[in-house]
């Protein structure tokens, strides 16, 4: 749960001032170890004292004129707000406070009115047909597009195969002008959940898009909430969109990164979106959000919350290993050394970001050249290596150029703004490609005693001195 991992980031930070670490690969081992055996406890410890002494952070509620009717009424048999976790803290320290519903609602008709106020159309996209829907192109040609200093060049963005979605969805999807929320539930992950809170004309600005497979979509006919006989689909402000996979990639993870990263693409004339995990429901009215966050931070291209509790980009890297989210791990380690030996530095005060690794589970975008940039990037990144987002988002971010402007909010708010649910529970026997399962390797990163590119960084996040 997020209120538990917040915290065991001091007692990692203290664990970090006292031990160094040793050029033996036994010893870093046996640290990391200890550092897992530290969590634990730190962790257990938490959550027995927030059960009893904890308060919920008081933010102030969204519009004055909520939708009062419920916007879905749903089957008994859906279940969609089972499992779901509780947030609670004992302190609040970064409250989110929202501007009066009525004035921001002026204040967003003027932007999304005012389509010279993005330009986002100044960037333009390579066209053509590939085997894979990102056009597999290596590492150096990647990179030879960080710099975007020429607005003529164009660039790889995906849509090398056709996204396969239906003529009325795509007609749909182009009109929408102004705000979109966009989400995903394929292998019926998740459940469609409806947002809370939105302000009575903000329906009239926001569009809400739901990706399914058919998967997904079977379920959804089996609890009645949608008829197949039909050839569009809603559930409550949820467009239903179906898109078929067997075009796209073998890895449902790998498909769900298109809507994510490729919103501007999918919705060409939308000015600001909002990515939402499926297993999160938005609590807070989006145009709020979005004026809090993105407008009122000093209209930043992106706002998204850090990390709850890692810093560095290996620290995420070894966990994805560790924690087996990801089984090709010696692709990982390649992909590190990757970006090692490009020039990936850790963390330090001296960045203009609080931190290097996201949680990308909610993503407030304003489409501007900047944003649409790094989406693009980063989209090559994962075509290129694998779906884990969190790995290449610091080094893009800090390579490319024109720079982003980045508000990375504190994990609180996060747990304010949205729910969280736990995904549908399911068995399967295959790992988390979605396929069969790889051949790994150990579970651990950079500990077999061979050189590494990312030695200086390694050094460098656990406090050893170097040259």
């Amino acid at each position: 749960m997020r209120f538990i991992a917040a915290i065991p980031l001091l007692g990692y930070r203290l664990v970090k001032m006292k031990i160094k670490l040793s050029s033996s690969p036994i010893f870093f081992q046996s640290k990391l170890l200890c550092f897992s055996v530290f969590y634990l406890l730190i962790s257990i410890t938490l959550a027995i004292y927030t059960t009893f002494y904890s308060t919920k952070c008081l933010f102030r509620s969204s519009p004055f004129d909520p939708i009062q009717s419920p916007l879905f009424y749903y089957n008994s048999s859906y279940g969609e707000h089972k499992y779901a976790l509780p947030t609670y803290r004992t302190s609040c320290d970064s409250p989110v406070f929202f501007k009066d519903y009525g004035s921001v609602l002026d204040e967003m008709q003027r932007l999304i009115g005012n389509s010279k106020e993005l330009g986002s159309h100044n960037l333009k996209y390579i066209k053509g047909y590939a085997d894979t829907f990102g056009g597999n192109f290596s590492i150096e040609k990647r990179f030879s597009y960080f710099d975007h200093g020429d607005e003529g060049t164009e660039i790889p963005c995906g849509f090398f195969k056709h996204f396969p979605v239906s003529n009325s969805d795509r007609i749909v999807m182009e009109r929408c002008n102004g705000m979109v929320v966009v989400s995903v539930i394929f292998n019926e992950h998740d459940k469609i959940r409806q947002p809370k809170g939105l302000g009575s004309r903000t329906l009239d600005y926001v569009c809400f898009f739901m990706f399914v497979d058919d998967v997904t979509l079977k379920g959804l006919d089996y609890h009645n909430l949608i008829s197949r006989k039909s050839k569009e689909y809603g559930i409550g402000v949820w467009r239903i969109v179906k898109v078929s996979n067997e075009h796209l990639y073998d890895n449902a993870a790998m498909n769900g990164i298109i809507p994510k990263y490729l919103v501007h693409r999918l919705f060409p004339n939308t000015k600001y979106s909002i990515w939402i995990d499926a297993k999160l429901q938005l609590v807070v009215d989006p145009l709020l959000l979005l004026h809090s966050l993105v407008i009122k931070e000093g209209n930043v291209d992106m706002a998204v919350s850090r990390h709850p509790i890692f810093l560095h980009t290996l620290e995420e890297a070894t966990a994805t290993a560790r924690w087996k989210k990801w089984w090709d791990i010696e692709g990982l380690k390649t992909q590190m050394e990757t970006y090692c030996g490009n020039g990936m530095e850790p963390w330090s005060p001296e960045k203009p970001y609080p931190s290097d690794v996201p949680d990308s589970a909610l993503i407030i975008r304003k489409h501007s050249v900047a944003s649409n940039l790094f989406s693009c990037l980063l989209f090559n990144e994962l075509d290129g290596f694998n779906p884990r987002d969190q790995l290449p988002f610091a080094f893009i971010r800090d390579k490319m150029n024109p720079k982003m402007k980045m508000n990375m909010f504190h994990v609180e708010v996060f747990e304010q703004v949205a729910l969280e649910y736990r995904h549908n529970l399911k068995h399967s026997s295959s790992g988390p490609s979605g396929g069969v399962r790889v051949k790994r390797a150990g579970s651990d990163l950079f500990v077999n005693g061979s050189s590494s590119k990312c030695d200086k960084y390694l050094l460098t996040i656990w406090g050893e001195s170097h040259d």
